[in-house]
C-alpha cells in the first residue's frame, strides 16, 4: 500500500468513529508521546511523525485509537474501510457537512431510538436491490407531510413489534419483570 494512503486511512476511521468530537479538545488530556505508541501504530500513523507533537492530544489519541482498530481489523475490514474512506473523499463538501450534521443527530438520539434505527436499516440492506430502490423512489416522491406521516407509522409499527416481542418472552417491559 502507498505510505500516502495510511494518513487518509487513519482520518477515515476517525470519521467513522465516535472518537474525535468537537468538544474532546479542550486541553484536559496530556496527548500521546510519539514514543509510547507500539511499533504498529507509529507505522501505520507514520506520516503524522513529524508534526505529531503539534497535534491537539485528543486528535492524538484518537489517531492512536484509529491505528489500534487498524491493526485488528481483518483484511476484508481494511479492504471496507478503504472503500468508505474513497467515496466520502469523493462526497461533496455540502454532502458531507450533511452526513456530519446527520450522524451528530444520530449520536443525540436515546441508545432505544439509535437500536430502532440499525434494525431497521439491516432490514432494507437485506432488501432485494429492485426493493430497495423502489423504497427509494417512493421516498423522494413524498412531501415531507407524507415523509413524517410514515415515520411515525414506522416508530407505532416498531413499537408493536417490540411489544409483541416482550409478550412472547412472558415480559412485562413496563413493570420490569415476567408476568404472572
Amino acid at each position: 500500500m502507498k505510505p500516502w494512503v495510511w494518513p487518509l486511512i487513519a482520518a477515515g476511521l476517525l470519521c467513522s468513529s465516535p472518537a474525535v468530537r468537537a468538544d474532546d479538545f479542550d486541553g484536559a488530556s496530556p496527548g500521546v508521546a510519539w514514543q509510547q505508541l507500539t511499533p504498529e501504530q507509529r507505522e501505520v500513523l507514520g506520516p503524522y511523525r513529524d508534526r505529531w507533537n503539534q497535534l491537539p492530544p485528543a486528535r492524538q489519541e484518537a489517531l492512536a485509537r484509529g491505528a489500534q482498530r487498524w491493526q485488528q481489523m481483518t483484511p476484508e475490514q481494511r479492504r471496507n474501510a478503504e472503500q468508505r474512506l474513497q467515496r466520502w473523499q469523493e462526497m461533496p463538501p455540502e454532502q458531507r457537512r450533511q452526513a456530519r450534521e446527520r450522524y451528530e443527530r444520530f449520536q443525540q438520539l436515546p441508545p432505544e431510538e439509535q437500536q430502532r434505527l440499525r434494525q431497521n436499516y439491516e432490514r432494507y440492506r437485506e432488501m432485494p436491490p429492485e426493493q430497495r430502490e423502489e423504497l427509494r423512489k417512493r421516498w423522494q416522491e413524498m412531501s415531507p407531510e407524507e415523509r413524517q406521516g410514515a415515520r411515525d407509522r414506522w416508530r407505532e409499527e416498531d413499537r408493536s413489534r417490540e411489544q409483541e416481542q416482550d409478550k412472547g418472552n412472558g415480559r412485562n417491559k413496563n413493570k420490569g419483570h415476567k408476568e404472572r
